[in-house]
């Protein structure tokens, strides 16, 4: 099995566990992931929603908790694997906490959810990893474009996401319905990243279920895979039972594909939430954080951040679950281990 090299970092498997907020990857997923070889990924997204503070101080009691995560997956990984931070770019605080993350112990900061132009100058004089997550060689292009002109900086790996990941999705309702185009973008990537002579690794994401998906992805020439939901089926998942038996008994027909208050499609669960939704056009939030940019509380169908903090601290009916296409696979819960075991299998 060829490890993942990234950075000064090299993986014994090339497995990215992805970031999965509020609250469902936090410093146990993590850094069990990381322990065995892994990159385990911390989602840094509400992070703070169990700080008794989090309503009024909501960046102190984010850059607490995540603090807290991230001590809690090193030590569990005991130096092995890597500890990345996803971040949100929609989110309101995400200088703020990319900065803190990046001074505070994480190996890599990933962010998705918008183009993080500004991110080499954000980190600045810390030593972190930084990967876009892409949905085409497009937006790529004008991520190093900018990168190499202002801050004379390339990505140290990239995350490249398909039609079938779960959560915030970097493509249009329509082509989300589509054809999934993810071995063709990750051509495009590739052969980008040859003619510019770049050797960064580039990661596939979405859809990727068993060893088998791993081993097609790495044979067209990925370094590495990322995969969301079939760690959201372990008990080493940071969400709660509840959470986690909903995902587990869900089936393919239980997939929608919604409209987020982030801007932005996403695959979640059917839930008692979203069927409300339906009927009634619009769930009024109760409060504001302000925590995404582009969510405007005045006409917003529902607060996504108390959906996503109910679902995964038990409240189904109140609540939001992200997930990837390949949910209705899942059957049982696991281990960690147990599931990286089938990801490598077919390696050699």
């Amino acid at each position: 099995m060829k490890p993942l090299k990234i950075g000064k970092f090299t993986m014994d498997i090339p497995i990215v566990q992805g970031g999965m907020g509020v609250g469902v990857s936090l410093g146990n997923l993590a850094g069990h992931v990381a322990l065995e070889g892994g990159v385990g990924t911390i989602s840094s997204v509400g992070i703070g929603f169990r700080e008794p503070d989090y309503k009024k101080n909501n960046i102190e009691a984010n850059m607490r908790a995540l603090k807290k995560e991230i001590e809690k997956a090193k030590e569990i990984s005991k130096g092995k694997g890597m500890i990345a931070v996803n971040i949100m770019q929609a989110i309101t605080e995400f200088t703020e906490l990319a900065k803190f993350a990046a001074e505070n112990g994480a190996d890599a900061l990933v962010v998705g959810a918008g183009l993080p132009l500004k991110l080499p100058e954000i980190v600045a004089g810390t030593d972190v990893l930084i990967a876009p997550i892409v949905s085409s060689k497009r937006a790529l292009d004008v991520i190093i474009r900018t990168w190499k002109k202002k801050f004379d900086r390339l990505p140290d790996f990239v995350i490249l996401e398909g039609v079938k990941a779960g959560g915030h999705l970097g493509y249009s309702i329509e082509e989300i319905e589509g054809e999934d185009m993810i071995r063709e973008n990750l051509k495009e990537i590739l052969e980008y990243r040859e003619e510019k002579g770049y050797d960064f690794p580039v990661i596939a994401a979405g859809g990727i279920f068993d060893g088998a998906d791993v081993k097609e992805f790495l044979d067209l020439g990925a370094n590495g895979v990322q995969l969301g939901t079939r760690f959201i089926a372990t008990h080493e998942c940071d969400a709660s039972d509840i959470f986690k038996d909903h995902v587990v008994n869900a089936t393919a027909d239980d997939l929608k594909v919604i409209y987020s208050p982030v801007g932005m499609p996403g695959r979640a669960v059917n839930t008692p939430l979203l069927e409300r939704v339906e009927r009634e056009g619009r769930i009024k939030p109760k409060s504001c954080q302000n925590c995404l940019v582009p969510c405007d509380p005045g006409s917003t169908k529902y607060c996504i951040s108390s959906a996503l903090i109910n679902s995964v601290t038990g409240n189904l009916e109140e609540g939001l679950v992200f997930s990837g296409v390949n949910v209705g696979k899942i059957t049982k819960l696991q281990s960690v281990k147990e599931v990286i075991e089938d990801l490598t299998k077919e390696l050699t």
